[in-house]
């Protein structure tokens, strides 16, 4: 009995396919299991950080800095469509003059066609204490007019590796003619 070119392509196939169990897994796989104890994660803390948000767009040396807006931005009631990039002091106190203790950096933009309202992407870059060279990564909406706001805090480094957990916000002092605001937090993390 001859063996034709298709009944040899469909024995090759299976003797493969009977054989793939036995190939070595490929090290350049692309995900494994861990365990905490392998990444070097003991305890998970929770943290409450209290600091204030420096918003300046006005002046010589703002922190806050308008980059982009849509044709539609200037008729707009609530500023939509306007980005805002942003490198602005953390604070122990209210007071500009107050020690820093780190920097937000990041975006916002006004997102929202019926309310004053921004989408932020932050990352709080500690330089002082034991958080030092540490940062927290905060991504939320935030409708700035309203009394105290809560954004999700949903990452880290450094200390705050893994980290999650919330943030309330609150504006304590705003400048409606400059646009210049400074922004008490408080944010509590769960970190290891």
């Amino acid at each position: 009995m001859a063996i034709t070119a298709p009944k040899l392509a469909i024995f090759t196939i299976l003797l493969f396919l009977s054989s793939a169990d036995l190939l070595p897994i490929n090290s350049q796989q692309f995900s494994r299991k861990l365990s905490k104890k392998e990444m070097g994660l003991k305890v998970e803390k929770l943290s409450h950080l209290h600091f204030y948000f420096h918003d300046i767009s006005s002046g010589s040396n703002p922190t806050s800095v308008h980059v982009a807006q849509a044709a539609t931005t200037n008729s707009s009631a609530t500023n939509f469509g306007s980005v805002t990039v942003v490198d602005s002091r953390l604070t122990l106190g209210p007071e500009i003059s107050s020690k820093t203790v780190g920097r937000a950096q990041g975006i916002y933009v006004f997102a929202d066609k019926e309310e004053m309202a921004l989408s932020l992407v932050y990352n709080f870059a500690f330089n002082e204490g034991m958080f030092q060279g540490s940062v927290l990564s905060v991504l939320g909406r935030n409708p700035f007019l309203s009394g105290v706001r809560e954004l999700p805090i949903v990452g880290g480094s450094g200390v705050f590796r893994f980290a999650r957990g919330y943030a309330k916000l609150k504006t304590v002092e705003t400048n409606m003619l400059t646009g210049d605001a400074v922004v008490e937090y408080n944010a509590y993390v769960f970190h290891y």
